[in-house]
């Protein structure tokens, strides 16, 4: 599960969950930088394509992730703008941890809640 208090933070937040469980982030650079723009209706297969992308761009380009800053306009469609981060994969110099192939369907949830401590909204993904 994932939280934020925007769209934004959310989805850097479930990025960054893709890239602390496939390797130590301490031992990758942010050499590079990729730049990625989704368009989607709903904000459900946003989040989907863009972890997708990740995970497509991750072995296309044979790269590892350090880093993501995340710009949605929500609207007919919903447009997001990701720069992440990254570096080559190497192995003798990285501590690399889970090779994660897919995102799945099963439990894929974004809702919009209101938070018990103080009067705001968080989105969630589980």
């Amino acid at each position: 599960m994932a939280f934020g208090k925007n769209l934004n933070e959310l989805f850097e937040n479930c990025a960054l969950a893709i890239m602390e469980l496939t390797a130590d982030l301490k031992t990758i650079k942010a050499a590079q930088k990729l730049e990625v723009d989704i368009e989607e209706r709903n904000l459900d297969s946003l989040l989907y394509d863009f972890l997708s992308e990740m995970l497509y761009l991750k072995d296309a380009k044979y790269v590892i992730f350090k880093t993501v800053k995340v710009t949605i306009k929500e609207g007919n469609p919903n447009k997001l703008h990701a720069v992440l981060g990254c570096d080559t994969i190497k192995p003798h110099e990285q501590h690399l941890e889970n090779d994660i192939k897919a995102v799945t369907m099963h439990m894929f949830e974004l809702k919009k809640q209101e938070k018990d401590i103080k009067p705001q909204l968080w989105w969630t993904y589980r």
